[in-house]
């Protein structure tokens, strides 16, 4: 994870150095909903590794790698680019072991993470577009193609 839920800093991982980078705080006014980070040896059409956000009882902190289950995607744009951000929950919860499924999970709660990403995004000057949630079915082909584009890099 680069950012724990409730947090205004925004972390990013310095692969250079290796360590986890203060990038910016955010706006007084908007803090994360959930952990948030990245996958892995991906590489999205943002070019960077594809964001995921995991649903925590507590935060964990930056640089804390969470085994997830990814159970949705929410669908858009920034600055014209997709930038697809997977839903997940954690393996280690026994409490979350049943949820499978953005459909277990309030609506009003995925309006919090998609109004978070409206007020965050053009706060600092940038158009998204929010074309909405998909379910778990539609995770597989996203971490595929992320996969496969990250593998594409480094072989070739």
């Amino acid at each position: 994870m680069e950012i724990p839920a409730g947090s205004r800093n925004k972390y990013e991982y310095f692969a250079e150095a290796g360590v986890m980078a203060l990038d910016r705080v955010l706006h007084s006014s908007v803090r994360y909903p959930f952990d948030y980070g990245f996958i892995p040896n991906t590489l999205a059409e943002d070019g960077a590794p594809l964001d995921a956000m995991v649903i925590m009882e507590e935060p964990t902190f930056a640089g804390c790698l969470i085994k997830a289950r990814p159970i949705g995607v929410l669908d858009m744009h920034d600055s014209g680019a997709y930038d697809g951000k997977l839903l997940c929950v954690p393996i280690a919860d026994p409490r979350q072991s049943a949820i499978s499924s953005i459909r277990q999970i309030a609506p009003n709660q995925l309006e919090d993470v998609a109004e978070f990403f409206r007020t965050y995004k053009s706060l600092e000057g940038r158009v998204i577009v929010i074309d909405g949630w998909r379910d778990f079915d539609a995770v597989q082909a996203l971490l595929d193609d992320c996969i496969a584009a990250k593998k594409c890099k480094v072989d070739g």
